[in-house]
């Protein structure tokens, strides 16, 4: 029984040390790749990166001090209707979006992903950006088919969200069937999820002049692997981490 058990250990041990040493190989790998980024790349820091508070004030500043070309913050509207920083239903005490425009017009060239949670008031917007100065730095991410209504309205540019399905299944016509969407909700792009990315994907949407945004990319592997594929932009909670990638290519 001892010596079964010990078989066993030996096993897992030997499995643990091969995964160990792929996931170096494979690292090394995408070390040595080269990219080929677009002129007008950005990286966008998420809300809450680097360890901070959520939709906070001490996030965008963490954002810029990491070099982030954006920060990202969410919009919410209270029972009033005014514009405050949150994912959920405001409960009181968040920050105000005029906080958060004051705060950014303090930092030269920084642009603002602001993500819709609801657009009961995308008209409220605008004119507090264009009180700071900071009108041409701003567009709208977290459109759904059912905001581009009032998202239009506002002549504020957007991103269209969209729940992409596996690369697996990123077909020629299904990829034409984006571009079409997006083209026709008025939007300078699409914005989906990292985990449903492709290189087919991003070359139909710069084909057809549109923008590629991808999110969430945390990890050191799925950066690099994510600026393979050549988007626009990319979110991460980790700005510090592209910047060094970055840096170092």
């Amino acid at each position: 029984m001892k010596k079964t058990f010990k078989i066993v250990i030996f096993i897992i041990i030997a499995v643990l040390i091969i995964i160990a040493a792929y996931g170096v190989i494979e690292m090394n790998e995408l070390k040595n790749a080269e990219f080929n980024l677009p002129a007008n790349f950005t990286y966008t820091a998420h809300t809450g990166c680097e360890g901070t508070k959520e939709n906070s004030l001490e996030s965008i500043e963490k954002g810029y001090e990491n070099g982030a070309d954006i920060v990202e913050f969410d919009l919410n509207f209270d029972k009033s209707g005014n514009p405050v920083l949150c994912h959920d239903e405001p409960k009181g005490g968040e920050v105000t979006l005029d906080e958060a425009f004051r705060k950014v017009s303090e930092y030269a060239n920084l642009k603002v992903n602001v993500d819709a949670k609801s657009d009961l008031h995308l008209e409220k917007v605008k004119p507090l950006a264009e009180k700071y100065g900071i009108s041409d730095r701003i567009f709208f991410t977290g459109i759904k088919d059912e905001f581009v209504e009032n998202a239009r309205k506002t002549s504020v540019d957007y991103y269209l969200n969209i729940d992409v399905e596996n690369p697996t299944k990123h077909s020629e016509e299904y990829l034409l069937s984006l571009v079409q969407r997006v083209k026709e909700a008025g939007a300078i792009g699409i914005n989906f999820n990292k985990n449903n990315a492709s290189s087919e994907l991003v070359e139909a949407f710069h084909e057809n002049g549109l923008l590629v945004s991808i999110w969430t990319v945390d990890s050191k592997t799925e950066l690099f692997e994510i600026l393979l594929l050549s988007p626009d932009n990319i979110t991460t909670r980790n700005p510090h981490k592209i910047r060094k990638i970055i840096e170092d290519k």
